[in-house]
């Protein structure tokens, strides 16, 4: 192991990444706090503030990918669409087999300058976590219970606030509702049976109800569709603690008949109009059980023959991430540095003490948003006992 390679790997260096994000995030969240005034004032000046101090947080995690774990991506795609990706709305659908989804999501986005206004649907319980969650909240990001009685009202009336945002969006959604594993398909089929379906082998049942909202919500503000699925090469199982550990992946992203659009991680299989996504509710439920059951194909194919039938392209990486990092860097790492050598001076053994009580809860707190992203550790959504109908 090289020099940097050790360094990398030391828990001074992760504790010391963790601390200017989480110094840094706070930080944000309380400049956030104060954008709130101009909502009443001008709606769409507090969008674009807050998606630049979004960026400033999502950002950081990117350059962990990118700049420090140095992760490749290959794109599979048809370069006639290329052009098309980040200059306009578009509602991404992803799989959900690995544990950092949300960071090769995002990556994806920073590559075509949408990582600041991107929008997921994500669980409600996202919401009160520090940071991440309160950036989402300013970010109008669409939160919901997983309980579709309760959310369909509120899952509306969020996506019918985005028709008017200012900034080109993405709209992230992992329509099987919950993280890959195989109890969690094993139930899934057996709902496929129950219900007819053809079973599929490396996903679970799409959970249609709140994609056919999303368009039906989005029509005419979004432009299209993209199909994406997320892929490691040499079969791989990427975690954020190997990223962190400067662990390089392999990731390939297949885009059928579009372009290059996903970085790392993705294969998209499809850049489609969203006029030819049916409005109907029962009509898009089908459309996105076909378009799974095409995915579920595509993906054997990549597992036997480790590619894919596209041209491969690399989108380059774009130097912001890395300059706002060393930026909050510079910024917080000289206090940091010279209080620590002003308690050493000092001498006091309480101070010093003090001193290692707040390292030690600070790498509690850096294992448990590590731990947020373990499988092991996941939502058991889609996962109980009773097999309950999906939605």
């Amino acid at each position: 192991m090289d020099i940097v390679g050790f360094l990398k790997s030391q828990f001074i260096c992760h504790l010391l990444i963790c601390y200017i994000f989480i110094v840094s995030g706070l930080i944000i969240n309380f400049i956030q706090l104060f954008t709130l005034i101009l909502w009443p004032i001008n709606k769409q000046l507090f969008r674009r503030i807050n998606c630049r101090l979004a960026y400033c947080i999502s950002s950081q995690m990117v350059m962990l990918l990118e700049w420090w774990s140095g992760t490749d991506c290959t794109l599979y795609t048809d370069p006639e669409n290329y052009n098309k990706y980040g200059k306009e709305n578009a509602i991404v659908i992803l799989n959900h087999n690995f544990e950092i989804d949300f960071l090769c999501g995002w990556n994806f986005c920073e590559r075509f300058g949408v990582l600041g206004s991107s929008k997921v649907l994500a669980k409600k319980e996202l919401s009160y976590m520090p940071i991440i969650g309160w950036m989402w909240y300013f970010l109008e990001i669409v939160f919901c219970k997983r309980k579709w009685e309760e959310d369909r009202k509120t899952v509306m009336q969020k996506l019918l606030n985005l028709r008017d945002y200012p900034e080109n969006f993405w709209f992230l959604i992992h329509c099987e509702g919950t993280r890959f594993t195989e109890q969690k398909h094993q139930i899934s089929m057996q709902v496929a049976e129950a219900k007819g379906l053809p079973k599929l082998k490396y996903h679970l049942l799409p959970r249609t109800k709140g994609f056919a909202v999303t368009v039906q919500c989005l029509r005419n503000v979004v432009s299209a569709v993209y199909d994406s699925t997320l892929n490691f090469r040499n079969n791989e199982n990427p975690t954020l603690l190997g990223v962190l550990n400067g662990k390089k992946y392999q990731a390939d992203l297949y885009v059928r008949q579009v372009t290059h659009i996903l970085i790392d991680f993705w294969h998209i299989e499809m850049r489609i109009p969203l006029e030819e996504v049916p409005e109907d509710e029962q009509e898009c439920s089908n459309w996105l059980h076909k378009l799974y059951q095409e995915k579920d194909a595509f993906q054997e194919e990549y597992y036997r023959t480790g590619t894919y039938p596209a041209v491969p392209i690399v989108p380059p990486r774009r130097p912001w991430t890395l300059l706002n990092w060393l930026f909050w860097a510079l910024l917080l790492l000289y206090p940091l540095f010279k209080l620590l050598i002003n308690m050493i001076n000092s001498g006091s053994s309480l101070t010093l003490a003090s001193f290692a009580f707040v390292i030690v809860m600070a790498s509690v707190g850096v294992r448990w948003m590590i731990g947020v992203t373990e499988i092991n550790k996941g939502s058991t959504y889609g996962n109980n006992d009773n097999k309950q109908k999906q939605k």
